[in-house]
């Protein structure tokens, strides 16, 4: 430690501390077409923040506690399950109640250094919360928390060499939306718009369906930006469209199927807990918790991992690269793709397609099936999805080998997104090496740049 560094606490480096409020929520006129970013403490976990869930009016800022918090503000989570896990608010937003703002003195501190420094500290903090059947903080546990920290100009410094890992890790996750829509787009394009359907009988002249009617004069309008498929791709769909009593017009010698028929469920397992070897091992064991935003699609580790004989000795069952999980007990619907091996829990499902049917064209499959799928699970105390859920689901099906032709189409937005994710994870690893190292004075500056540098040529 530099004899230099002082002892205080968050408070003494703060212009400002304040919480914010919810408006109430059975009143529409305080969230419908709203402009105001709304922040749940859900969305704060160790990172910035750049947009919101929720969005309220002005009508719900005035008649709520809420205020407007500046950006640059560290916000500490207080209640629940993300107690402690502080976020950077890289926008002017407002809060719930549940969140304690921290607008920091540019004066006496670096705001990215004291968020960092909370990230560091978190089990510290929580340490702190109180609450029987939840952890909970207040903003006088938050003021009075102690920190160490050099001048101004040294924590400005610090926090800019780690930022420069977390400028790289939020690039990489802005560059998996824009790949995420892309593909997304292009598969509501082919098997829900059925533009190239579409194309083909105005081309040729033929009807267009009713409820398809609006689409095709968008199509009409787009004239030369319509970007048309290669002529031996777009020949590959038909140029009319059919009536079916289970789904409405579809494409002409497409069918209706029961999702079950193009897909098979592999179920997962827990290997006994007690024996403590089955829960040493380095394969991924997936659970709800795993989840990643959907802009990421891909899955690549997880809190838990079991070994070998875990895995043998349960009913877990390891899954290969590309496969869909999808959560099937209590929080239903979560998906993902497997970016290595892994296994999971009884409470998820592996999706694979069948022979023939491509790996992605499933992924979005089951996510365009989501919302019908939890409309139709059971149970009186979790809501749960079973096989049979999976079979009374229609679905229209195109000849395999347009499954095909779509996942080789975005097979490259996926490889990028993959290594993206990879990429993150060693970032990550790297920031969360450095950040004890550089906060406690062990570690300066110059130093850590040098291994930076070398790390993102690696990378």
């Amino acid at each position: 430690m530099q004899n230099e560094w002082q002892h205080t606490t968050i408070g003494d480096l703060c212009s400002k501390i304040t919480s914010g409020g919810t408006p109430k929520t059975s009143n529409l006129a305080f969230y419908n077409d709203g402009t105001i970013p709304w922040l749940n403490t859900k969305e704060v976990n160790f990172s910035r923040i750049y947009r919101t869930e929720k969005l309220i009016t002005e009508e719900g800022l005035n008649s709520s506690s809420v205020k407007w918090i500046p950006k640059n503000s560290v916000i500490v989570a207080m209640y629940g399950a993300t107690a402690g896990k502080v976020a950077v608010n890289k926008i002017p937003l407002t809060t719930n109640q549940a969140c304690c703002n921290l607008i920091i003195d540019p004066k006496k501190s670096d705001y990215n250094f004291v968020y960092y420094y909370l990230s560091q500290n978190y089990l510290k903090l929580l340490d702190l919360a109180n609450g029987a059947a939840q952890q909970n903080l207040n903003s006088l546990i938050i003021r009075k928390f102690p920190i160490t920290l050099p001048g101004v100009k040294e924590q400005t410094a610090i926090a800019n060499t780690l930022a420069t890992l977390d400028d790289k890790i939020e690039l990489n996750r802005q560059m998996n939306v824009t790949l995420e829509t892309m593909a997304q787009a292009l598969f509501k394009s082919w098997f829900v718009d059925f533009d190239p359907v579409i194309d083909n009988a105005l081309a040729a002249g033929n009807s267009i369906p009713e409820q398809l009617e609006a689409r095709a004069e968008i199509r009409k309008t787009l004239g030369d930006q319509r970007k048309p498929l290669p002529d031996d791709l777009q020949k590959q769909f038909p140029d009319r469209f059919v009536l079916t009593d289970e789904m409405g017009w579809i494409p002409e010698s497409w069918d209706v199927v029961s999702l079950d028929e193009i897909i098979d469920l592999i179920g997962g397992g827990t290997p006994k807990t007690s024996i403590e070897e089955y829960w040493t091992g380095n394969i991924p064991w997936f659970s709800v918790v795993d989840a990643p935003d959907p802009s990421n699609v891909f899955v690549l580790k997880t809190e838990k991992n079991i070994s070998e004989e875990g895995l043998k000795n349960s009913s877990a069952k390891l899954l290969p690269i590309g496969t869909t999980i999808i959560s099937a007990r209590g929080t239903v619907g979560k998906c993902a793709l497997v970016g290595q091996p892994m296994a999971t829990n009884q409470s998820c499902y592996g999706i694979q397609g069948k022979p023939g049917i491509a790996d992605y064209f499933v992924y979005y499959t089951v996510l365009l099936r989501v919302s019908e799928l939890q409309q139709r699970g059971h149970g009186s105390v979790f809501n749960t999805i079973t096989r049979e859920t999976f079979r009374s689901i229609k679905t229209p099906i195109c000849a395999k080998h347009l499954t095909t032709e779509f996942h080789r189409q975005i097979e490259p937005y996926f490889s990028r997104i993959l290594e993206n994710n990879f990429q993150i994870e060693c970032l990550s690893n790297l920031r969360d090496t450095l950040l004890p190292k550089l906060l406690s004075g062990k570690l300066r500056v110059p130093e850590a740049e040098v291994i930076i540098d070398e790390q993102l040529v690696e990378a």
